[in-house]
């Protein structure tokens, strides 16, 4: 071997390896202190992922590598004036541990140039994202974007993010559910479907190990379904008066470790004589812990945000059958509580090694401009708050005991191999795996799932093998059946709702059958699912179906709830089983036939129920009357209302905008001339409001949602009105023509002063 080429050689060599090591990660690992979060005994936090990787995450979701996909709504809240929302700066990243230290180290940018994107969900080997008012679907070629699909234009109103619908998580029976939404979604045969569903919560979605959704509003930290999606709203002329929409717990209460600034901190109830928050003013995000890696007492607890006390509450669920219950894990602490006036946790997540995520937004100003009061603005201006914008954090709560074994990759394993992981003791996994099955129309495994699905050992599997076969429409009544007849009463309820695929006259015997055999059970909970079904077999068979109905209504008389699963399951049958009831030897059956009564004048009226009408959810009033008011207003008063030296006054804390709102209805349509009271002063001799209701481009409707913007976000007592009451005071014009002055205005209300 000569020198030369050995010098050649290690010369190649040596570039090679500066070549190799220098492909290290795209930032440094930031490191960020949580000395000042305190978590419950037994437990730890840590971060995963955070600025400059990230900034201001709303949502995430995990892909079968076990990676995080992540959206960035970095045009929320960058200043007090909330102004730039429209700037189309957020993204969805795919975020990676390189180093394999259980901290992400390297970004990819998936999509960028999205205005205010709020939702993901990885399904059907692509993503799913909501970008309002579109929701859609790309499919995922390797880590780029692929084929886009308009899934649904009218996902959302474009406006405040906090009143659109966002969630898109996928529940045990393939449908992808939303907050603050009354449509699912489901891709099947290659088609986009959309399906009326209850309306639900404000932000953040999720379910148990049964299928039942749980969501909450800003003010109530936990409501939910006592019942499977859809099975009381079945009949679209019936409206039921319980078992959806459920405020699980009263108690609202919140155990800060700091004061923090909250919108309308000064009236009462708010704040305790320490200025520590008492109750939940912006609840969201909860999550149903489905793993594995915390000890049993925390099995399907509900954890929740609370984002303005920077915080997390632990609910512990108690189920009674036909209702569900919420209670605070403890009074006078949190499962999670930080001193960091930064963490702002929006969302919560199970991961694929157990673990639960927390999405911590770090933002100081969460309220949308469009809701902020004056106190809020002056003290996130006071304490700061508005300088956090550019910060963002993924965090992950393990038990220290417990060892998950990092996060699990499920990519590329066989379809018995994910059959298996139905029987995984962690939710997540379970899931994803049913999911897998279905969208690779795994065919294959279908032996193995009809084996699983019978094995009333492991009822869990059972479900997720049931829905596995249902969305690779391998589905029998044969095996229902026999399901529902050997399994526990949980697994039953399942199997009596897939059931009604195959609702005809050629079964009707034999389900008829199999309840009189599963109503020996004796069980509250498979009798209510019993209670919902007959009504549809009843199409085929009145004489078989309708005891039933009469049966179950007498066994659970005053259970509210057993009414509304047996009338949303009659539908075309109104009319008989009204003759029958009222022929019946059984007396006091006035629930049922009242019941029916509304549903037989509301079918005559063609007035079905409101989920089935609406296309889209609607925005809210205040956030309208915002852009209306930026687009007609600030030009005078200025984005803050701080009024323009010379060209119109101040309304912050104003006279003008405070009750009676008539008074402030008046000047906007009619307009109002100087001089004015400004703080105490007369100024303003020129000054001219021009009356807005020469304008016929408005409508009453904008006007009111005007005078709510401007009355929640410039007084202290935020006050509303209704069009109906601005179209009776158009016609209460200034007696001399023009404007209406101030003293003109005094003596019509005397009060304000």
């Amino acid at each position: 071997m000569s020198c030369p080429n050995f010098l050649t050689k290690l010369f190649y060599f040596l570039t090679f390896f500066i070549l190799i090591t220098s492909c290290g990660p795209d930032f440094e690992e930031h490191k960020v202190s949580l000395d000042s979060y305190e978590i419950e005994d037994g437990f730890s936090i840590e971060v995963v992922a955070s600025e400059p990787l990230l900034r201001a995450p709303v949502a995430m979701d995990f892909d079968t590598k076990g990676r995080i996909w992540v959206v960035e709504m970095t045009d929320f809240m960058k200043n007090l004036d909330g102004t730039g929302e429209s700037d189309a700066t957020g993204s969805i990243k795919i975020l990676e541990d390189l180093d394999k230290d259980g901290v992400a180290d390297h970004a990819k940018t998936f999509l960028d140039s999205l205005a205010m994107p709020r939702a993901l969900a990885l399904v059907y080997g692509g993503l799913l994202y909501a970008e309002p008012p579109n929701l859609w679907f790309l499919e995922v070629k390797g880590d780029s974007p692929g084929k886009k699909t308009l899934v649904d234009s009218l996902f959302a109103v474009s406006g405040n993010p906090e009143h659109q619908p966002n969630g898109l998580r996928m529940n045990l029976d393939n449908w992808i559910y939303n907050a603050k939404s009354n449509f699912r979604y489901r891709l099947k045969d290659g088609e986009w479907l959309k399906e009326p569903t209850s309306f639900r919560g404000q932000w953040g979605i999720s379910h148990d190990n049964f299928g039942r959704l749980y969501f909450n509003t800003n003010s109530r930290q936990l409501l939910g379904d006592y019942i499977l999606p859809n099975r009381l709203i079945r009949n679209h002329y019936y409206i039921p008066k319980t078992g959806i929409n459920q405020r699980l717990t009263k108690d609202e209460r919140v155990y800060p470790l700091q004061p923090v600034p909250v919108n309308r901190g000064y009236e009462a109830g708010i704040l305790d004589k320490d200025s520590l928050q008492l109750e939940v003013t912006a609840a969201c995000g909860p999550l149903v812990y489905r793993g594995a890696a915390f000890p049993a007492g925390y099995k399907q607890n509900v954890f929740v945000c609370v984002p303005e006390a920077n915080l997390i509450k632990r609910n512990i669920l108690t189920f009674y059958g036909d209702s569900t219950s919420a209670k605070q894990a403890w009074e006078g602490k949190e499962f999670l509580a930080s001193l960091d006036e930064g963490f702002r946790p929006v969302s919560l997540y199970n991961g694929p090694d157990g673990s639960l995520y927390i999405v911590d937004m770090h933002r100081g100003v969460i309220q949308h401009y469009a809701f902020l009061s004056p106190y809020l603005k002056r003290k996130s201006k006071e304490t700061h708050l508005d300088t956090i914008i550019d910060f963002g954090r993924i965090l992950k709560v393990s038990h220290r005991p417990s060892k998950s074994g990092g996060r699990i990759n499920i990519e590329g394993l066989t379809g018995r191999q994910l059959v298996k992981l139905l029987s995984d003791s962690n939710g997540w996994i379970r899931d994803r795996a049913q999911q897998v099955i279905v969208q690779n129309k795994l065919t294959k495994t279908i032996p193995d799932l009809k084996k699983l699905a019978l094995n009333p050992k492991l009822d869990l599997a059972q479900v997720h093998a049931l829905y596995s076969l249902e969305g690779l429409e391998a589905l029998t009544p044969d095996l229902l059946i026999e399901v529902a007849r050997n399994s526990d009463a949980d697994v039953a309820a399942h199997a009596l709702v897939l059931l009604e695929n195959f609702v005809s006259e050629e079964y009707a015997s034999r389900v008829q059958k199999l309840i009189s055999e599963l109503k020996q059970r004796n069980d509250i909970s498979l009798d209510l699912y019993l209670s919902s079904t007959v009504g549809t077999w009843a199409q085929f068979s009145q004489k078989l179906f309708f005891p039933f109905i009469i049966e179950f209504y007498g066994k659970y008389k005053g259970r509210q709830i057993f009414v509304d699963a047996i009338l949303s399951g009659v539908g075309g049958t109104e009319e008989a089983l009204l003759r029958d009831l009222k022929q019946s030897s059984e007396k006091d059956l006035e629930g049922l036939i009242a019941g029916l009564n509304d549903i037989l004048k509301r079918k005559s009226e063609d007035r079905p129920s409101n989920i089935f009408v609406a296309q889209t959810a609607r925005e809210d009033g205040r956030t309208a009357g915002a852009k209306l008011f930026r687009q007609i207003c600030a030009s005078c008063h200025g984005p803050s209302g701080d009024g323009t030296d010379g060209l119109a006054p101040s309304l912050v804390h104003s006279r003008y905008v405070s009750k009676p709102m008539e008074r402030l209805g008046l000047i906007i349509l009619h307009g109002l001339k100087g001089p004015m009271i400004v703080d105490g002063k007369e100024i303003g001799d020129n000054w001219v409001m021009p009356a807005l209701g020469n304008n016929k481009s408005l409508t009453n409707s904008d006007i009111a949602n005007i005078m709510a913007y401007v009355s929640n976000a410039f007084s202290v007592s935020p006050q509303g009105i209704s069009p109906d009451k601005i179209e009776e005071l158009r016609s209460k014009t200034p007696t001399r023509g023009g404007e209406y002055t101030r003293i003109e205005l005094d003596s019509i209300y005397p009060s304000i002063k």
